[in-house]
């Protein structure tokens, strides 16, 4: 058979419109390849940039302060971080557990600020009424009342005087009517304006209502179930941004006058979380005096901390369980371990990371005459904490290696960053540590970058 000879036209022309949309679909997909690239260059820049922070603690091990995380179970985190860099209206939550090296809020409180300088400033978030509790706050926020008479509960309590929730602490009072004026500080807590309050109280608590000059520009959701064990969450939306809010318990009946009993009520309430409607960071911290794992250590508290709806659940213990008598490896880590598998139950999507303790002293007596030496147990905390973490695949920062390991305490005395109780530091300690966080936590990009170019 012969073929007859055809212009190639007839065969070319019939397929171009399909050839030109394969070759547009390719012109598409390299441009996309090519602005994620752009993207993700941006991005890794910006982080880059983050760490230049320096500290000023000359015996800091800086090739140290790194985050373990073979698994790169944080990756989900740093995922929302990235969005926050790249614009987007979100907000990323952290909750950062411990004990008095958070209660105070400068350890927290420097590393919530470097991280909201970066990634935005979503809220002061949470607050907690130490004072009225009689206790030490931090200076960045006050939580007043006409009340002067609480009962006061705390997680260490064996026996507390009444319950405690989320903040580790709960007050409760028998007066018929509860006041707060609550809010942040002109100095300490510039930038912390809020927009929205909201108020977690006990399910038998009266609910309460704004008062005062900006009381009609409130808008109150009152909650009517209960989002955990015992806690109802009230929401306090304002116009505008505020530095303070009073509110004054009620017991009138929602969209009535009539006024129900006031021996239905018990009147106890747990803290506040402030936020400013802003896309960023919002931190909370949960630091109580003395606090162990073992405190925490109910299911009953991780349903109501899960509440927080934490993306980083960050866990600074261990200075506490270093001062026990018998303390023994496998006994600390099965503490670790019984939190931690309530937390992963009932807070699924939340990535954790593990903190060792710095190091500290211990006092003693030798002829009736006070001593302070070494406490050589933080070494062996840090160590087990640390390998835990490796063991159980859990993202662990190791603080006590970063700021210089064994032997560094005397460095941090002589440096005049130990209180005179050489257990806590001082404001400045604290906020070099705070540093040491923040540094640890930008430094998870370059790293998770450098293996990547490493496995290609």
């Amino acid at each position: 058979m012969k073929w007859k000879k055809q212009p190639i036209d007839k065969y070319l022309m019939p397929a171009m419109p399909l050839l030109m949309v394969f070759l547009l679909g390719l012109n598409l997909l390299a441009s996309e390849r090519s602005n994620d690239k752009v993207e993700t260059d941006a991005l890794l820049h910006s982080w880059r940039k983050m760490d230049s922070i320096k500290t000023h603690l000359p015996f800091a091990i800086d090739s140290l302060c790194y985050i373990q995380d073979e698994k790169h179970t944080l990756d989900p985190f740093l995922a929302q971080l990235d969005s926050l860099l790249a614009g987007k209206d979100t907000v990323v939550r952290i909750v950062h557990l411990g004990d008095s090296h958070l209660q105070a809020g400068y350890y927290s409180g420097e590393a919530m600020r470097l991280l909201q300088e970066q990634f935005g400033n979503a809220g002061r978030g949470w607050i907690a009424p130490f004072k009225l509790s009689r206790s030490n706050e931090p200076e960045d926020y006050f939580i007043r009342s006409v009340v002067k008479e609480w009962k006061a509960g705390r997680c260490i309590q064996n026996s507390p005087a009444c319950p405690w929730g989320i903040g580790g602490i709960g007050i409760e009072t028998m007066s018929p009517s509860a006041t707060f004026t609550f809010g942040v500080t002109p100095e300490k807590g510039a930038g912390y304006d809020f927009k929205e309050a909201i108020l977690y109280r006990a399910e038998k608590s009266m609910p309460m209502v704004p008062y005062g000059t900006d009381k009609d520009s409130v808008r109150v959701f009152r909650a009517d179930t209960l989002c955990a064990p015992d806690i109802l969450a009230d929401t306090f939306r304002l116009s505008s941004l505020t530095a303070s809010l009073s509110l004054e318990s009620t017991r009138r009946k929602q969209g009535t006058d009539s006024l129900l009993p006031a021996e239905l009520f018990t009147n106890r309430y747990y803290g506040f979380s402030l936020s400013n409607g802003k896309p960023g960071l919002l931190y909370h911290t949960i630091g109580v005096n003395g606090a162990m794992y073992v405190n925490y250590t109910s299911e009953t508290y991780v349903k109501q901390l899960a509440v927080l709806k934490p993306a980083l659940l960050i866990i600074s213990l261990g200075t506490n369980e270093a001062f026990g008598r018998n303390f023994t490896e496998e006994e600390f880590t099965g503490q670790i371990d019984a939190f931690l598998r309530l937390a992963r139950k009932e807070m699924p999507n939340t990535v954790f990371l593990l903190t060792t303790p710095a190091e500290c002293y211990k006092r003693i007596r030798i002829k009736k005459r006070r001593r302070y030496v070494r406490n050589e147990s933080m070494a062996r905390m840090a160590g087990a904490i640390a390998r835990y973490a490796q063991s159980e695949g859990i993202a662990c920062w190791d603080l006590f290696a970063a700021t210089g390991g064994k032997q560094s305490c005397k460095l941090w005395l002589n440096a005049g960053l130990f209180r005179a109780d050489h257990i806590h530091f001082t404001q400045e300690g604290y906020k070099e540590q705070g540093k040491l966080l923040y540094k640890a936590l930008v430094r998870l990009k370059k790293e998770e970058k450098k293996e990547d170019a490493i496995t290609n």
